[in-house]
């Protein structure tokens, strides 16, 4: 049983599908991956990354929190196995804040060649990093509204710049679906492009509904999922509908991933996302 938020995900084959992966013969093709992207408002580039620089920084973040007590004691950090005690939200958030997320670990994965240079070639431009990168775990059985990231498009958040960024969602570690990966709505970009151009979607930097098998209804689609492996990267338009599920994982281990966003550097950059992530920043 797949979930979001509690929801119960509809898995018949009108409401649940597979993500595609780009093909390998596609992968050095431009052109043929901005077709895709326009076509599907993703490009799923399987090993992508080295698994090895994935599972690193894994270990690593976790490892920071050891102390806040997010991982069972005296297991291996890069497992993950989520603890049986409570977290301390506390220390959690100060390792958070002042370490991980303004450290020169993070920043290197987020800017490693595989990431970086592939950004540079297909946007054919020198290219921006965006200094607001999100990166959060979710613990096993954890279920109910605001767990699991709700259904949403990142252009809402992103209004101060460019409409032309590309969000790259990383999983870090395998994230097999049981364990709470993120999920797209088939097609939704061509409905929000349409309504942003009519202006007929809420301005307000919010999310659209936590209730996925809803929208899917409403929008007679289908949600895609897939079982993502360590080195996985998942890139998307900002107009493209997703959201994740929740974290039911039978192993108990933690999800953990990273969105992060390009874009070309002359292009109009939003100045809110040039601090670093925090959970006071308003987005």
């Amino acid at each position: 049983m797949i979930t979001s938020n509690g929801y119960v995900l509809d898995e018949s084959v009108h409401r649940l599908g597979e993500l595609e992966p780009v093909p390998l013969h596609e992968r050095d093709d431009r052109q043929a991956l901005w077709d895709r992207l326009r076509r599907d408002g993703y490009l799923f580039l399987k090993g992508h990354l080295k698994p090895e620089t994935v599972n690193e920084f894994r270990g690593y973040y976790f490892g920071q929190l050891v102390g806040a007590n997010v991982t069972a004691p005296g297991s291996d950090p890069q497992e993950g196995l989520s603890s049986p005690e409570p977290v301390d939200r506390t220390a959690m958030r100060e390792a958070l804040f002042t370490t991980i997320v303004p450290g020169e670990q993070y920043q290197s994965l987020c800017t490693d060649p595989r990431i970086a240079d592939w950004f540079a070639w297909f946007l054919e431009d020198e290219v921006h990093l965006h200094r607001r990168k999100i990166i959060r775990h979710t613990k096993p059985g954890e279920a109910g509204i605001g767990t699991a990231t709700q259904a949403h498009y990142d252009l809402v958040y992103l209004r101060g710049g460019s409409d032309r960024v590309l969000s790259m969602w990383i999983p870090l570690g395998d994230c097999p679906v049981e364990r709470g990966g993120l999920a797209y709505l088939e097609n939704s970009h061509h409905w929000v492009l349409a309504q942003e151009r009519e202006g007929t979607l809420a301005q307000p930097a919010a999310s659209i509904t936590a209730d996925l098998p809803g929208l899917a209804e409403t929008h007679d689609s289908r949600w895609l999922i897939t079982n993502y492996e360590a080195g996985d990267v998942m890139v998307h338009s900002a107009h493209i509908v997703h959201a994740s599920t929740d974290n039911v994982d039978p192993a108990n281990k933690l999800r953990l991933s990273t969105d992060i966003r390009y874009q070309r550097k002359g292009e109009p950059i939003d100045w809110r996302w040039q601090e670093h992530w925090n959970l006071d920043d308003g987005l």
